[in-house]
């Protein structure tokens, strides 16, 4: 894959060779800084030594949550996130056989794949939405139909972690988001 996401190589490899480290990394995007969020795998895989999804569903909750925890956390919110990071293994596990690229893989066109994508803890609407986005653009992804469900995030240009390939890239998205945040503040 090569995604350039964390700032890190060592997380980005992660990313790369995980298919649930990319949906975790997804899934811990919000309310902390992406590059941050997408790290968070790398620190699981390294604390937990695991990142199977039925690995991390049988985590005795309590010690899943310390290990979240342990600093630098996993999350801003490492508590809640450890407990949906359980619950994505689990589903992960029970659905896809534990194969979270069978997501992708195996969704019928745009729309099987956007509702797949949903029906995950962590996801709603626009986040599934730039997940497909990151999956047609980065991974070469594209079901029938993916431009149809992933809005204005197919478009060109800097918009979310679907269009982060390097640190300029990084960069520019954070303008966007700077920018949409300061409009919306004052309108």
């Amino acid at each position: 894959m090569g995604l350039h996401i964390t700032g890190d190589a060592d997380a980005d490899a992660v990313l790369d060779d995980h298919p649930f480290a990319l949906l975790a990394g997804m899934m811990l995007d919000q309310q902390y800084p992406m590059e941050h969020a997408f790290r968070g795998p790398a620190k699981v895989l390294e604390r937990f030594g695991s990142l199977e999804p039925g690995d991390l569903a049988a985590a005795d909750p309590e010690e899943f949550a310390a290990l979240a925890a342990t600093t630098p956390a996993i999350h801003r919110f490492p508590g809640s996130m450890a407990a949906r990071l359980q619950e994505l293994g689990r589903i992960v596990a029970e659905t896809y056989g534990g194969d979270a690229a069978r997501i992708w893989t195996e969704a019928a066109d745009g729309r099987d794949l956007l509702r797949r994508v949903m029906a995950l803890p962590g996801f709603g609407k626009q986040k599934a939405q730039i997940f497909v986005a990151l999956l047609a653009k980065q991974l070469q992804v594209r079901p029938d139909g993916w431009e149809a469900v992933v809005g204005d995030y197919a478009l060109e240009g800097y918009r979310s972690v679907a269009d982060v390939f390097d640190e300029e890239s990084l960069q520019r998205v954070r303008e966007f988001k700077k920018q949409k945040k300061a409009a919306a503040k004052a309108g």
